[in-house]
């Protein structure tokens, strides 16, 4: 696997869009709508929580997966680019997140 597998797999979810819907889960999940994308992607960080505390290192990769699978098609129904998502951590790269954190109570 290759860094950029964020940016293939979200160009993957952009493609997804004109699939037939009967055929991806993906095409179903966007045309419900942001509201399904939010709700799916909230159900999925909570599982990850839930493995993060009593399951195996291989659950919680799993369910890490999941959340960031549907993070990047909760990003897709809204139009927001992950490489503008990745724009804002590379700009916090060598900031502490203490002053970080402090910059946005700022804003």
């Amino acid at each position: 696997m290759t860094d950029d597998v964020l940016l293939r797999l979200a160009a993957v979810i952009a493609e997804r869009r004109a699939a037939s819907a009967d055929k991806s889960y993906t095409r179903q999940l966007l045309d419900e709508g942001t509201p399904r994308c939010a709700k799916k992607f909230g159900e999925e960080a909570f599982e990850t929580v839930i493995a993060s505390l009593n399951e195996s290192d291989a659950a919680l990769c799993s369910e890490a997966a999941d959340v960031i699978y549907h993070l990047l098609v909760l990003l897709e129904s809204r139009s927001v680019s992950i490489a503008d998502v990745l724009a804002v951590l590379e700009s916090r790269m060598g900031t502490s997140g203490l002053e970080e954190k402090a910059r946005r109570k700022g804003n």
